[in-house]
């Protein structure tokens, strides 16, 4: 069973299993609503329309909870429910339902699991059939339309649905042939544009013969015709033997008929007449021409109806087959079609986004529109204006334009389900079009498919705040954070949301609570501390509260390097005259911590640094560079240069050099070039989670490294500056 609804997939490429997924917007209208569509021959819907985003609800009947439930039903059901990611417990909880062949357990595992990972469309199909041998024919129903709400693109699961109907619907009701018809309608509409679709429009073409409604059939074939699908050739040859096989008139629509028999009859006539003059030429005296007689269609005539005809439909055909070439090797690049929670390997990755480049890039040629960097994250923007969603119509041609885009993507959702990066990337192709629809995409994504990976969530709230709906950022950061406890990068996207909202008391009450929150993980407690420290000082203009942060982190973690770097830091930031003795305690409290040699030497530089460029004394200078010296001879430090200038040139000039490649690194190219021997003064505000863009935070507390905050160059004073000590 559970090879069943892993493997099993439609010839469309569609979803076996899915990941709890997809939901979604949805391609079409689901088969409740399609009594409401159409009246003759079921015309498409007006738009794409999609279920709603929000988790679906199952179908509910009495008997679920009758009868006991077998002996090893609740450890299964415990298991999955335990770890609901582990695909397998689901599947084993499946086939022991089976197994027991009991309707109670399996209707509850499957509405369970259905849940989780709803484009499984073979367990759709198992769940109806449950219900129709049970003789559930009304819950087998409701059970397709549920499937179909959440996969439109599963040919599967529509002609099992049909299915279900022909064996379930009294056929000699007017209503019955009325309603199919109408499902194939909405069939066509929500996967006909699939390339490997052909089974479902076979079938469409199939019942309209068996109904006698042979200008019905040829009108499905007239529409499959213009769709670029793996078996696009048999259309066309089915096609010739329709109208071969039958009176034209019994096939084609009457106004094609009537037009195509006028021309031809008079084309006829002019072949007569000229015949005509040429055997009386031939003709001996008196001979009279024989009487014709008038008004009758010879199968000469109706021979000349069906060349005619196919004439422009070939002209169809011809178009399409060039369709089809170009989307080929795009088709034969995809080998896993349906989901399945097992990952992609690059290649198949890979071969989606050519795919998608390709399609939108075809759209874009037509339409002239500029192509979007769909790779790249969403980025602050307006909204661009665009016309409607195209939706495919028997006049729209092969290509289909947007529609076609979609239905793309929605394929690329079912198989990459569980890939972050399709998702955004879709969400960005209709962003330009209709924000509401960019959104239902997150919604579909993070409330159903991805409810445990924290980027989309987030690539979500930073959408909703561009757009200015500031309540929703916080609820999907809020239900993330509730979803992910502990995820660093939340909460301090909660922070950074509040702080641009104006809401400074917010953001720093988010701070303050993570900082109470995490005194049990020192590691995680120092970084927000930090965090707040900042806010503080920088924003908050709050130098004293900020030091009083740092300095209750450093009693819970005296070893943290990054606390007293920052306590140092936020010390030399200040008034230099009133700072002097602050800095030399912060120097003095890090020499005394249990920091690494290489710490300590950087902290006690920077207090020389600092005593340097603003002490009013020569010999508080000398008293802390003799301080620093005694550090780096106990520590082992850097092996000091000839005193007085005296050093080796060679290796002064490259000593220089190197100082000189450093400094070019950071000073800006207009800036003239001048060799420093201090290290940059670091930044406390500074968040080296910048430099990789908005949410880069790992680096920051996952790497011990101290570029972050500015000490990025050895100490290289000229030691010839001062006596020798």
């Amino acid at each position: 069973m559970a090879a069943e609804g892993c493997e099993e997939m439609s010839g469309n490429g569609e979803l076996t299993e899915s990941s709890a997924m997809e939901e979604s917007e949805v391609l079409v209208l689901p088969p409740t609503e399609m009594e409401e569509t159409s009246e003759e021959n079921g015309s498409a819907p007006e738009a794409l329309v999609g279920p709603d985003p929000a988790p679906f609800s199952m179908p509910h009947t009495a008997e679920d909870e009758e009868g006991e439930l077998p002996a090893d039903f609740e450890r299964l059901w415990k298991a999955a429910h335990d770890n609901p990611q582990d695909f397998t417990t689901w599947t084993d909880l499946l086939q022991y339902c089976e197994q027991e062949s009991h309707i109670t357990a399996s209707r509850r595992a499957l509405e369970a699991f259905l849940l989780r990972y709803p484009l499984c469309y073979g367990y759709w199909k198992k769940y109806a059939d449950l219900e129709r041998r049970a003789s559930n024919n009304d819950k087998a129903e409701e059970v397709c339309i549920q499937g179909l709400q959440v996969i439109p693109l599963s040919v599967d699961l529509w002609i099992h649905y049909v299915n279900l109907l022909l064996g379930t619907l009294d056929m000699n009701l007017s209503e019955s042939p009325v309603r199919i018809r109408r499902v194939f309608e909405d069939a066509v509409t929500a996967a006909g544009l699939d390339f490997h679709s052909d089974r479902l429009w076979d079938l469409y073409i199939e019942w309209e013969k068996e109904q006698g409604n042979m200008k019905n059939a040829a009108s499905v074939l007239d529409r499959v015709l213009k769709v670029p699908t793996q078996l696009y050739n048999t259309h066309y040859d089915k096609f010739k033997e329709h109208l071969n096989n039958h009176e034209p008139k019994d096939v084609l629509s009457q106004e094609e008929y009537e037009e195509l028999r006028a021309s031809c009859r008079q084309s006829q006539k002019a072949e007569r007449a000229e015949q005509a003059q040429e055997e009386e030429a031939e003709r001996p005296p008196g001979e009279e021409e024989p009487a014709t007689p008038e008004g009758t269609d010879t199968e000469e005539l109706m021979q000349k109806i069906r060349e005619q005809a196919l004439v422009g439909r070939d002209r169809v055909y011809q178009d399409n087959e060039g369709e089809v070439r170009k989307r080929w090797h795009y088709e034969d690049a995809i080998k896993r079609p349906y989901f399945h929670v097992k990952p992609l390997d690059r290649l198949q990755i890979r071969s989606w986004h050519t795919y998608l480049d390709w399609e939108v890039a075809q759209l874009n040629k037509d339409t002239k529109e500029p192509t979007p960097d769909l790779n790249e994250a969403a980025t602050e923007g307006s909204e661009v204006a665009a016309p409607p969603p195209q939706e495919p119509s028997e006049d729209s041609g092969v290509a289909c334009d947007d529609y076609r885009v979609r239905i793309l993507f929605e394929r690329c959702l079912i198989a990459c389900a569980l890939y972050e990066e399709f998702w955004i990337r879709y969400s960005q192709y209709l962003e330009a079009k209709s924000v509401d629809e960019a959104r239902a995409v997150y919604k579909r994504a993070c409330e159903i498919h991805l409810t445990n990976k924290p980027n989309i969530h987030m690539h979500w709230a930073t959408f909703e705040e561009r757009h200015g709906d500031l309540t929703e950022a916080r609820r999907v950061l809020v239900a993330l954070e509730k979803t992910l406890p502990g995820l660093a990068v939340v909460r301090l996207r909660r922070a950074a949301l509040e702080r641009r909202a104006g809401q400074l008391d917010q953001s720093e009450a988010l701070l303050q609570e993570a900082v109470a929150e995490s005194k049990e993980k020192p590691t995680l407690h120092a970084f927000f501390s930090i965090k707040l420290a900042r806010l503080l000082l920088k924003v908050g203009r709050n130098p004293s509260r900020a030091r009083m942060i740092l300095q209750e982190a450093l009693v819970i973690s005296p070893d943290n390097d990054k606390l007293h770097l920052n306590l140092l830091e936020l010390e030399v930031s200040g008034d230099p005259w009133a700072s002097a003795e602050a800095v030399q305690e912060c120097v003095t409290r890090a020499l005394a911590a249990p920091l690494a040699p290489h710490t300590k030497i950087l902290l006690s530089q920077r207090g020389l640094q600092f005593a340097e460029d603003y002490s009013n004394s020569i010999q508080t200078v000398l008293t802390v560079y003799e301080g620093h010296q005694k550090l780096l001879r106990e520590l082992g430090g850097t092996k000091r240069g000839a005193e007085n200038g005296d050093e080796d040139s060679e290796k002064l000039s490259k000593s220089e050099d190197d100082s000189s490649t450093a400094v070019s690194e950071q000073v800006p190219p207009t800036m003239p070039h001048v060799p420093i021997t201090t290290p940059p003064p670091p930044v406390v505000g500074g968040d080296a989670s910048s430099q990789a863009g908005y949410g880069g935070y790992s680096s920051w507390y996952q790497q011990p490294q101290y570029g972050s905050y500015g000490y990025q160059n050895t100490w290289n004073y000229n030691q010839g500056y001062y006596p020798p000590s």
